[in-house]
């Protein structure tokens, strides 16, 4: 753990020097040193490459949900990066992001609700975390809380036969609500949060009920970014994020990231959802986010990887 603590902690990537103390050293973000810190994540070459197509008027020219260049995705990774707050100049970007999201039309099909909610918990969560939305958060919370279903979760799937939420649907909107419940008090969303919480817990994060089995290939491989897509790792940050990481049913995802680990302490990336490809196609990124490799650690899994064992109090040397 030391020698990967160093590693991360000496990183010339200024968000994983930050999360590293954030998480791992458990830094007062309010001190002079993170704040420094996180003025070096606006101006790193990683984030301003992320905004590098702005327009002079501050906008990005393209489908807001363009994949994962538009607006919506920019402001996701950044969220991530942990990019300061309150910044004025991305003002622009966030009239794009609304116009998207506070028009969304309502798709009811055989009693449920069929939006794709995933699409308005990552702008909730992301300019929440960015501390651009204001009081136009509440409407988006509104929509989730008024999206969700009986079974606590959220499902986009329009076949009027389905009637169970899906993970990578509900995933987010979890995480979403959470943080507006830390930042608001709202007691209605605390509720969604626990109700959304149990569709993973009672599944242990990764297995079919009716038999324990792998629910699906991807959801135990590690990536970074996840976008819209689940892997234990993300739904474990979730966990985290939303006070459930020290639930018993999240050992077995915990066990399973353990065993992934690599000898140097590191983790790998074993699957990647982008391409850095000057080809005009859906999935494009203007970054590169460390690749995969079975044998060298990336530092954004390792990052991730290394604070949900912590925050579950596992010894990362072990």
């Amino acid at each position: 753990m030391q020698s990967m603590l160093e590693t991360l902690l000496t990183s010339p990537e200024a968000s994983i020097r930050y999360q590293a103390r954030l998480y791992l050293l458990r830094t007062n973000p309010a001190s002079d040193e993170m704040r420094r810190l996180q003025d070096e994540i606006r101006t790193c070459p990683r984030v301003q490459t992320l905004l590098s197509e702005r327009l002079p008027d501050g906008t990005i020219p393209r489908r807001t949900y363009n994949k994962w260049l538009g607006t919506h995705w920019v402001f996701t990774i950044l969220a991530e990066l942990h990019y300061p707050p309150g910044d004025a100049a991305l003002q622009p970007m966030v009239a794009q992001e609304l116009e998207m999201i506070l028009n969304i039309d309502n798709i009811t099909i055989a009693g449920k609700n069929r939006n794709c909610a995933s699409i308005t918990a990552f702008a909730l969560w992301s300019l929440l975390v960015l501390g651009l939305a204001g009081e136009r958060c509440e409407k988006m919370a509104e929509s989730l809380l008024a999206w969700q279903w009986p079974d606590g979760g959220w499902n986009c799937d329009k076949r009027p036969e389905v009637n169970r939420s899906s993970f990578m649907e509900s995933l987010t909107p979890l995480r979403a609500l959470a943080r507006y419940a830390l930042e608001t008090g709202d007691s209605r969303a605390n509720q969604a949060v626990e109700r959304a919480a149990e569709i993973f817990l009672k599944r242990q994060l990764f297995k079919r009920m009716q038999d324990g089995k792998v629910m699906d290939k991807n959801f135990v491989l590690l990536h970074y970014p996840c976008y819209w897509h689940y892997d234990i790792l993300f739904a474990l940050k979730v966990m985290d994020e939303a006070g459930f990481i020290n639930d018993p049913r999240c050992a077995a995802a915990l066990h399973l990231l353990e065993s992934k680990r690599l000898p140097d302490g590191g983790f790998p990336a074993e699957k990647k959802y982008y391409r850095v490809t000057a080809q005009r196609i859906s999935g494009r990124s203007l970054v590169d986010w460390g690749g995969t490799s079975i044998r060298s650690a990336n530092p954004f899994v390792t990052l991730d990887a290394l604070r949900v064992l912590h925050a579950a109090r596992r010894n990362p040397s072990s």
